[in-house]
């Protein structure tokens, strides 16, 4: 900024010489007439003009170049936030969060260039004020005075664009924010033919946000008429007393030339510096929205501790949504069903065992390796348990990236073979580098699944926790996931939140989550010779 700023300084000093070197060229020529005297005018005004353009040049790159470093700045600082392990708490939705760190962290960074343009348009009318007031002081006072009642003006106006500025910011983070949702539910939508109310849904919102930006255009240009009109009015006084002064005899014609040249220019850094200010407000608009996401605090704050390598989970009078006291444990390598005849409840036990509601929020205690989750470290968690959603996300890439995102995993073969990945593997020619699109749009939803399936497994957690891991596949191949699953997870501990009779046949033990506690455990054939409503409910 410091770089650009004196070029920028530079070249609207330099615009700003050119007429005054009119002035002085035309004063004395009437005294001087020769060639002499000619070609040092040129000479001069060559030299004005290559100042000009090479500090233009090279101030508006240094600015440009600093814009673009400080908007990719702000744009990781942001998605740094949105990516963190623990949540911010922000009541911004992910699409809110999307916009905020592309739209906003630019408009921010703009103020990179905008300062330096203010600082260069401030000496361009200092400039001209001073040149003025030395032919004539009434003509620098008029300048002064003139620009100092030109912004106090636009001052006033720039707070009203501020204010829609911010507002056309919301609606439109909101119109992204509903995109966002709409994408991500595009296949059930149309499943059940929602797809028109939801259209509807999203027309109402970019109605909003096109309102508001007619309304910002609007306030837009009010406010660029009024500081031409009054930049216009500044010019042409400038202009006729100058002329009065030179009629009256009080400044002389290269005077009046130099006047009458400064009165056209100063329009431009007038124009440049009445503009500004609604940039500055643009800009403090997008710093402000960024700030929700930057200062917010987070959702929780994570302990310290570790817990004991290979050890068990247990899950102590959670009270949460439709969980009442839930109680159980299961030990170190154990392989545990949980049949949830409520989804509701099964919903809300993968949530609190994955952490997605902080551990402050819920009554009772769940201990991984002996230790509450409160009391464990980001790391520490990430590392010894896993709970693989019924909706895993599948992203762009091939399906090895998919399977292994961080390069390190060594069964990642095995974990294809389990996961039942084999067909999709062998079905392309390039096998496990296959390209995937954006959220697996080139795969169906049993493959999306069991290569959801197939990264929980080659993570090799202490504790994995799967919740309806096959609902997308048929029952032979789901058969087959079963056992493949409880053979690659002998020894270590798994929970299997599902209905199906599949994986329930496979676990050692089957707990029964009815009304947020568990009311019978045992193994699957068990239940189903000695318990009526569990095998109505899991039966198919």
């Amino acid at each position: 900024m410091a770089g650009g700023t004196l070029l920028m300084g530079l070249y609207q000093a330099g615009e700003t010489a050119f007429p005054i070197a009119l002035g002085l060229i035309v004063e004395h020529a009437l005294r001087d007439r020769s060639l002499a005297a000619l070609g040092l005018s040129i000479g001069a005004l060559a030299v004005i003009i290559t100042t000009v353009s090479l500090s233009w040049r090279f101030g508006m790159r240094v600015l440009q170049k600093a814009n673009t470093t400080e908007a990719h700045h702000w744009r990781v600082r942001v998605a740094g936030c949105g990516l963190q392990p623990v949540a911010r708490d922000v009541d911004l939705k992910s699409g809110e969060v999307l916009t905020i760190a592309t739209e906003d962290a630019d408009q921010t960074a703009d103020i990179i260039e905008v300062v330096p343009l203010l600082v260069s348009s401030l000496v361009a009318v200092a400039v001209a004020a001073v040149a003025l007031g030395l032919a004539d002081p009434r003509l620098g006072l008029l300048v002064i005075v003139g620009t100092i009642a030109i912004l106090s003006i636009l001052a006033v106006m720039s707070q009203r664009i501020g204010a829609s500025t911010r507002e056309q910011q919301t609606r439109v983070a909101r119109a992204g924010a509903k995109v966002a949702d709409l994408i991500i539910g595009l296949r059930p939508l149309h499943g059940f033919g929602g797809n028109h109310a939801a259209f509807a849904s999203y027309r109402k919102v970019s109605t909003d946000a096109r309102e508001q930006a007619i309304t910002v255009a609007r306030v837009h240009g009010a406010y660029e008429g009024v500081a031409l009109g009054l930049s216009a009015v500044l010019a042409t006084a400038v202009s006729l007393t100058a002329g009065w002064l030179a009629f009256g005899g009080q400044i002389t014609i290269g005077e009046l030339v130099m006047a009458v040249g400064l009165a056209q220019f100063i329009m431009e850094p007038l124009k440049l510096f009445s503009e500004m200010p609604k940039y500055v407000m643009i800009a403090r608009a997008s710093a402000e929205r960024m700030a929700l996401v930057l200062t917010a605090p987070p959702a929780m704050v994570p302990g310290t501790r570790r817990p004991t390598p290979g050890g068990g989970l247990a899950v102590e009078a959670v009270r949460y949504g439709s969980l009442r006291g839930l109680t159980f444990e299961v030990p170190a390598g154990d392989f545990v069903a949980v049949a949830a005849y409520q989804p509701r409840a099964a919903a809300e036990l993968a949530s609190v065992l994955a952490v997605r509601v902080a551990p402050g929020s819920y009554e009772g205690v769940v201990r991984v390796g002996g230790e509450a989750l409160a009391d464990l470290s980001v790391e520490a968690v990430r590392a010894h348990l896993l709970v693989n959603p019924y909706d895993g996300e599948v992203f762009a890439g091939t399906l090895r990236t998919n399977i292994d995102p961080s390069g390190t995993s060594a069964l990642v073969a095995e974990a294809v073979e389990a996961s039942l990945l084999t067909d999709v593997v062998a079905l392309h020619r390039d096998g496990l580098d296959y390209a995937v699109r954006d959220r697996g749009a080139n795969l169906s939803g049993g493959q999306r699944q069991r290569l959801s399936l197939a990264r929980a497994l080659a993570a090799d957690a202490d504790v994995l926790v799967l919740h309806d891991p096959t609902t997308a596949v048929d029952a032979v191949t789901e058969q087959l996931i079963a056992r493949n699953l409880a053979r690659f997870r002998r020894g270590r501990t798994t929970i299997v939140i599902s209905g199906s009779p599949a994986l329930l046949d496979v676990a050692d033990r089957v707990l029964v989550l009815d009304d947020g506690v568990i009311t019978a455990e045992g193994t699957h054939r068990d239940l189903l010779a000695h318990d009526a409503r569990y095998a109505a409910a899991v039966a198919r």
